[in-house]
């Protein structure tokens, strides 16, 4: 049986650790607060009191955590407890810079790394319907298998480049963050012009122009649903790291540069916890 550590246990990482026990993996999970992981031990996850027992025994680490500096962080402690034949699956997203760091970082403690952020959002993960975006070493593919197969719908081996699956990642959260500010922009718009927005969702339903996000987002903008799926914080970081790419690559950025103005105006105050929805808010 493949033994997993599950390293954050947020918004995503708590229903990929479900989605791992419910498909009969050997499941250890950590978070710095602990009592965000102690609802998992229902599911059948073991809630580890301390980084190092969580990696020690596991075949694959799988860390979710918000950033690169917070990764880099708890990997520098992980790392030298876990076992030498061990894999570390980075699920994070957490750009092409942070990437290549923390590519280097299990260079040095000699670790096989794979680069795999997932596409989807809470629902998904509790579901075990994401989407893997995996580059990495042909050589481990088997053993990180059961694990993508567990949280996952579909797994998208991009190449054996360290990064690629983020380029990937970034290049698909473009047009997703993308989809959400305009769908926001013209809910915003048909309010401010005296129409019930509805009546947009409603015209590009089974068109060439609708898409199920759109759907999925604009109902939740006209409602005011902003239970989090994925929050403004994670868009805004996320903007930010799309907008840096398109720079090195010689890409025009302006564009994600106004979408993060947006979403970094949609999270102001205390809404930085609220579903990415709420950035309907910065057209109103």
């Amino acid at each position: 049986m493949t033994r997993v550590a599950v390293l954050g246990t947020g918004l995503m990482g708590s229903g990929m650790a479900r989605s791992l026990a419910r498909a009969g993996l050997e499941v250890a999970a950590w978070n710095r607060t602990e009592a965000k992981a102690r609802p998992l031990a229902e599911a059948g996850v073991r809630v580890a009191g301390d980084l190092e027992s969580a990696v020690r025994d596991a075949d694959v680490v799988v860390t979710i955590l918000f950033d690169a500096h917070g990764t880099g962080q708890v990997m520098g402690r992980a790392l030298p407890a876990m076992r030498a034949e061990a894999v570390w699956a980075q699920c994070g997203t957490v750009g092409l810079d942070g990437t290549a760091q923390l590519s280097r970082l299990a260079e040095r403690h000699s670790t096989a790394y794979i680069d795999a952020p997932v596409l989807g959002t809470r629902q998904p993960a509790e579901q075990g319907t994401l989407t893997v975006l995996a580059s990495g070493p042909d050589s481990v593919k088997e053993l990180v298998t059961p694990v993508f197969d567990a949280i996952g719908s579909r797994t998208v081996w991009v190449g054996e480049r360290p990064g690629d699956g983020h380029r990937l990642k970034l290049t698909m959260n473009a047009w997703v963050l993308s989809v959400t500010a305009a769908t926001a922009q013209s809910v915003a718009l048909a309010s401010k012009l005296g129409l019930d927005p509805q009546l947009f969702l409603q015209t590009i339903s089974g068109g060439p122009l609708d898409c199920a996000y759109a759907q999925l987002k604009g109902r939740a903008m006209i409602e005011g649903d902003f239970e989090p799926a994925f929050t403004l914080g994670g868009a805004v970081k996320d903007t930010a790291l799309i907008a840096a790419a398109m720079q090195e690559a010689g890409c025009d950025e302006q564009l994600m540069q106004a979408l993060h103005e947006r979403f970094k105006a949609g999270a102001h105050g205390e809404h930085a916890e609220d579903d990415m929805a709420a950035v309907v808010r910065a057209f109103g």
